[in-house]
């Protein structure tokens, strides 16, 4: 008598949808994971709406004074919005930014970088704590705090550096010195220098923290001495950061405004040596002058303020991608 075994085999599990699969593919195929996706996919919506909105604004205002403005607005040395035919350009403000930031990332970026390898390879953790700590304090210091140390320590007691500077390096024209007081573009610059100082020192600190520990024992397996390693391996993987964290720098070297206006005497032109009075920021002007201006004259303004937020838009762009072509040393794809 034949008999047949019947084996029961499971039916073909249900292949899954597309939607299913780009949910699965991103993670988000939890309730908890689509609402964190939701989340953040809207914050970075709602983060470049509030972008749009800002340029929007800017934008239309600042038409509305340069469409009345009787001089260049880019290369007038002028600034009068109080007249019959107004007149006024940012050429005098867009050099006083440029250089002042140019002067405090010269003398920041070098001296934060060294603080940093000090605290992370040098220091004992006895001594590097507390100078952390410190460090951290300084970077909370209002800015108003800033300008009147400025005003009241730093400007008095720089006329023996002007001096010195005049002596010897007068010649070169950047830094002759006429006399007067010591209220410059140099004194502006070594001021936001001091404030950027615990930003690019805090970010590069923790950049160098952590580069990867096999790294530096292979370096010291090889025989290298401490420098080596550190201009072999520290340095190379965290000069992303510290790029970052000299752009965070400069980012609030270009808007500062009150440190910026208690120490500078502005006379709206510009001059060559960088110890003597003269020139201005975009943020020092618009301070200085937006409570006693007209609404016309706060168009003037507002349209300086447009020149600034697109310089910061390039340099952050531009630092981005600078990042970007080293992403091999950041430890992560940028």
């Amino acid at each position: 008598m034949d008999t047949t075994q019947i084996t029961d085999t499971p039916p073909p599990a249900a292949q899954p949808t597309a939607t299913e699969q780009k949910r699965a593919a991103r993670g988000a195929t939890r309730p908890g994971d689509r609402i964190f996706l939701g989340l953040s996919r809207g914050s970075g919506i709602f983060l470049l709406v509030i972008m749009a909105a800002i340029a929007v604004f800017l934008t239309y205002r600042a038409s509305l004074a340069i469409s009345k403005d009787h001089g260049n607005f880019l290369t007038t040395f002028e600034w009068n919005t109080n007249l019959q035919e107004p007149v006024f350009g940012i050429a005098v403000l867009a050099f006083g930014t440029v250089v002042s930031s140019i002067v405090a990332m010269a003398i920041a970026v070098p001296i934060a970088v060294a603080i940093a390898l000090f605290l992370t390879h040098y220091a004992p953790r006895k001594l590097s704590g507390p100078i952390a700590y410190v460090i951290d304090l300084l970077a909370a210091v209002p800015s108003i705090v800033y300008g009147l140390w400025g005003a009241l320590v730093l400007v008095p007691n720089m006329n023996g550096l002007f001096g010195w500077l005049d002596d010897y390096f007068g010649w070169t024209g950047i830094f002759s010195w006429q006399g007067g007081a010591a209220r410059s573009m140099l004194t502006v610059g070594i001021l936001l220098a001091i404030m950027i100082l615990p930003i690019i020192t805090n970010v590069s600190r923790e950049v160098f923290r952590q580069t990867p520990r096999m790294n530096e024992e292979a370096a010291l397996a090889l025989g290298a001495t401490r420098w080596e390693v550190i201009r072999m391996s520290v340095i190379p993987f965290g000069r992303s950061g510290v790029i970052s964290a000299s752009m965070l720098g400069l980012g609030r070297a270009l808007g500062e405004t009150m440190a910026v206006a208690t120490v500078l005497s502005p006379t709206f032109d510009i001059q060559a040596s960088l110890l003597d009075p003269g020139g201005g920021t975009f943020a020092q002007n618009i301070a200085s002058k937006f409570g006693e201006a007209t609404e016309f004259g706060r168009d003037a303004l507002i349209a300086s303020g447009l020149v600034l937020f697109v310089i910061t838009l390039l340099v952050n762009g531009a630092a981005r991608a600078i990042i970007a072509r080293r992403a091999e040393y950041s430890g992560a794809n940028a």
